[in-house]
């Protein structure tokens, strides 16, 4: 496949820096992703296999072109079609860019984006959502295999075949990483900011008086934990744990390269989903002593790897229409876990900022494609913002009005009206906090939202539910983080699990119990780093829903093994079906049933390995097969339900 080009720095900068990226299509409606070093003017042409070709110029609400730099517009294309498109059949397309009465395709401007032997990127849109690719957790400096890479993989397989196609890819958390980024990929992001001219900013607050201050600091590589204001007038930031270890808001341990502005955040999502960018810049390594060189090495190699996959992955994000939702590492570990931690991090006006620019970077780069008609207000205030940036740096208190009115937003969950119907679930934004402590993990979903969430379920037949966190994950592991959260240290483990607040467990199942509800549920998770099936049973009820928690994590992530393999040992023998302990668990009112992988060895039921989900399911919205297809190259594992399963 080829590769584009290194562009030289002196000369002019390509016309497409990312993209297209097919996001929500639907016969009578396409949205679509790019960004651009101009503005372009766009036409889109589709050919239906056997039909005839329809051309459209994307002017006015079709296409709304911001300006994030210098050199960098985001064109957020949103085409209503008079007449329908098939569905189940292929469509081709071409992105034509309009330039002194000559017109430039796809295979001029991004020959890597189309497979050997085709003129055209193509897409399918499926009669029903019954077969979905998903995944979670992609960091690119993780030093697994990329399961995105897999993706184009299965699409060039079924190019001649659209029967065979994957109806939509979704992307259940962790698009990207703003709170653990590797040596290399922050250099790459501050060159390609100067290189674009993205917007910059002030920055209240801190030791740095803007953005440009930031990426000259000595500390802005590996050593951005000092760059937090003095502990003295800054205790709201931090927390205490452990022997009176002082620990920042920004609670990974990876949150020495933590990004901060909106440009480093916008540029973040150009490189890991574009290999343009990468060729438009040069990487070296700033002056590090011998440990932190030795740490560039190894993120290095594992750049340099994950780099080498983006034209693969660009071709499939131009061929399969991609849905998303965020999970915490897209804004900051930990992410609204407590009400003490909301308290903390939104109660100062640097981390509130940073916080901001990961949510404004969500908006422009993933929310938006999801659902445009529910961002139209959002996008209005961020035009106005970016409007300011006419001197290449944003109005300072507009953007801190934008910020707060980002925070303020009620939901960012979609529902798509699909066969079977796809809810896809915010769990970070509006939370069940504890009233009794703040400092006790906060349900991930507030009452106000589990009754939004029911009646969205509502005379349904069957229903794909997409939810960050599994709703039923590995008891274990959910009890050593009840036990830490008992003893206040539910930042170091991680608690965010449906069952660790009592209130939104009880409501969620009840959900779930109601006569009204769907009678066969699928629950699409990841966040774990590790795959897993269940299938899920009311206790009591002779005719009671069935419900399959279906995780796929990471895309480029694992679990350490060791660690997961004792889970798992433990797991089996602490929680088996006969167990008096699932008693002393919320979900004693169910039965869990493992569905265990192919590839198991001696009856494990967690998959660790980076790789891409894939769910078929059958005309009753039941799965009829769920597959972990490996990024390492491997033979896909299945899951199943075991042959003999304990009563």
């Amino acid at each position: 496949m080829p590769n584009p080009a290194p562009f030289d720095t002196a000369a002019s900068l390509p016309l497409v820096l990312a993209g297209p990226m097919l996001r929500r299509l639907e016969a009578g409606r396409l949205a679509l992703w790019l960004v651009a070093s101009e503005p372009l003017q766009l036409r889109l042409t589709l050919q239906p296999e056997g039909e005839v070709s329809i051309s459209r110029a994307l002017e006015g609400d079709a296409c709304r072109r911001l300006r994030v730099g210098t050199s960098a517009w985001l064109h957020l294309i949103d085409l209503h079609l008079a007449t329908p498109l098939p569905m189940d059949r292929l469509v081709e397309y071409d992105l034509l860019i309009q330039r002194d009465s000559f017109e430039q395709g796809i295979a001029e401007w991004a020959p890597h984006l189309i497979h050997e032997g085709f003129e055209r990127p193509a897409f399918v849109i499926r009669s029903r959502y019954d077969d979905l690719l998903h995944g979670s957790c992609r960091k690119p400096h993780h030093s697994s295999a990329d399961g995105l890479v897999t993706v184009d993989s299965l699409i060039a397989e079924s190019r001649r075949s659209p029967e065979n196609w994957p109806a939509a890819l979704l992307m259940t958390g962790d698009q990207i990483y703003a709170d653990d980024v590797a040596g290399p990929t922050l250099v790459a992001i501050h060159e390609l900011i100067r290189r674009l001219g993205l917007y910059g900013e002030c920055l209240e607050g801190a030791t740095v008086g803007d953005s440009d201050e930031l990426m000259a600091h000595p500390a802005t590589y590996y050593r951005r934990g000092e760059l937090l204001p003095a502990f003295k007038s800054n205790e709201a930031l931090r927390e205490r744990f452990f022997g009176g270890v002082e620990k920042p808001v920004f609670t990974t341990s990876s949150a020495h390269n933590h990004l901060v502005s909106l440009g480093e955040v916008l540029a973040m999502y150009l490189l890991v989903w574009s290999p343009v960018p990468w060729g438009l810049i040069e990487l070296q390594s700033p002056l590090l002593d011998g440990e932190l060189a030795e740490r560039w090495a190894r993120e290095l190699s594992c750049i340099d790897a994950f780099r080498a996959g983006l034209p693969q992955v660009a071709r499939a994000l131009a061929h399969l229409p991609s849905l998303m939702i965020f999970d915490d590492h897209d804004i900051t570990d930990d992410w609204n876990l407590s009400a003490r931690w909301e308290q903390t991090a939104y109660g100062h006006p640097f981390s509130r900022r940073i916080i901001g620019n990961a949510l404004l970077g969500y908006l422009l780069c993933q929310a938006w494609g999801n659902a445009p008609d529910a961002c139209v207000t959002s996008l209005r205030a961020v035009e106005a913002l970016l409007g300011s940036g006419k001197d290449g740096r944003l109005d300072c208190a507009l953007h801190d009005q934008v910020v707060s009115e980002l925070l303020q937003r009620g939901d960012w969950g979609y529902v798509l009206p699909t066969e079977p119907a796809l809810v896809v679930l915010d769990t970070r934004t509006r939370r069940w906090r504890s009233e009794r402590n703040l400092s006790r993990p906060s349900g991930l979903m507030d009452w106000e939202a589990l009754t939004d969430f029911q009646q969205e379920l509502l005379d349904h037949r069957s229903v794909i539910i997409v939810s960050p966190a599994p709703m039923f994950g590995v008891k274990l592991i959910e009890t050593v983080q009840r036990v830490f959260s008992w003893a206040g240290l539910s930042l170091l483990v991680d608690a965010e699990n449906w069952m660790a607040h009592r209130g939104a467990a009880q409501v969620m199942l009840n959900i779930f119990r109601h006569t009204r509800t769907p009678g066969n549920y699928v629950i699409l998770s990841g966040d774990v780093h590790y795959s897993f099936a269940y299938e899920v049973r009311i206790r009591g009820r002779a005719e009671g829903p069935r419900l399959w928690q279906i995780t796929s994590s990471g895309v480029k992530n694992e679990f350490p093994p060791r660690l997961l393999d004792l889970f798992d040992r433990l797991n089996r023998w602490l929680y088996s079906p006969r167990s008096p302990l699932n008693w002393f668990t919320k979900r004693r009112r169910v039965r869990v049933q493992p569905w265990l992988p192919s590839r198991s060895r001696s009856g494990e039921r967690l998959w660790n390995g980076s790789g891409i989900g894939r769910i078929r399911l059958d005309a009753e919205g039941r799965p009829s097969q769920v597959q972990q297809i490996n990024a390492d190259g491997s033979p896909p594992v299945s899951f199943a339900p075991e042959r003999d399963p304990a009563p």
